[in-house]
């Protein structure tokens, strides 16, 4: 059987050694690690006790990221793995697992950001934000955009990272377990946070 997760090995609290009353039981089986890579979508599937199923997600290259202030979610590419607080060796295999922090496409949310608000994000610095056809839209549709744009807010990290056409994100699914990659766009003092761990 291998990979074993009892705890029978282990010394008791006390320091003393435990006696071994018994061999390896199937329930305290464990298997390895799926080490999901950056790359073509190859998911495989894991009979696990009680007729269940794991998915193991071997490669992945998109999944659904949500921005949380804008209550928005996108199925977006993975570009890349930047940091993770558990192992730096995780980092130089861009190995996908939960809590990674990484690097996604910025285009689907900056689309609709833009169609959303009707501004225009992301315009990098001595730039001008490129003369677009001027749309014809309906009066109600333009008190709609005025509407929005009452309470709207962007923060400037976020801004800047819609220039260069990545945002960062965190892994908040197991890819080894459900075979997805889902998470979250990182803002606020969590991106603040980050951003000084990647200086170091």
């Amino acid at each position: 059987m291998g990979i074993t997760r009892e705890g029978m090995h282990k010394r008791r609290e006390t320091g003393g050694r435990r006696s071994q009353f018994r061999k390896k039981r199937k329930f305290e089986m464990g298997r390895p690690a799926a080490m999901t890579r950056i790359g073509e979508k190859r998911v495989s599937e894991v009979r696990t006790r009680g007729g269940n199923k794991k998915f193991r997600a071997l490669r992945l290259d998109s999944g659904n990221f949500s921005w949380g202030t804008e209550v928005c979610t996108r199925k977006v590419r993975i570009l890349d793995v930047v940091y993770n607080a558990s192992n730096n060796e995780l980092v130089r295999t861009k190995t996908l697992v939960k809590g990674a922090i990484i690097l996604v496409d910025a285009h689907p949310f900056k689309s609709w950001y833009e169609s959303h608000y009707g501004v225009k994000v992301g315009v990098k610095k001595g730039q001008t934000a490129a003369a677009e056809e001027d749309k014809k839209v309906s009066n109600h549709v333009e008190r709609k955009l005025a509407s929005r744009q009452k309470g709207r807010s962007l923060e400037e990290g976020i801004d800047h990272q819609m220039a260069s056409g990545r945002l960062f994100a965190k892994v908040t699914s197991r890819p080894g377990q459900s075979g997805r990659c889902d998470g979250a766009i990182l803002e606020g003092p969590e991106l603040a946070f980050y951003l000084k761990q990647l200086k170091k």
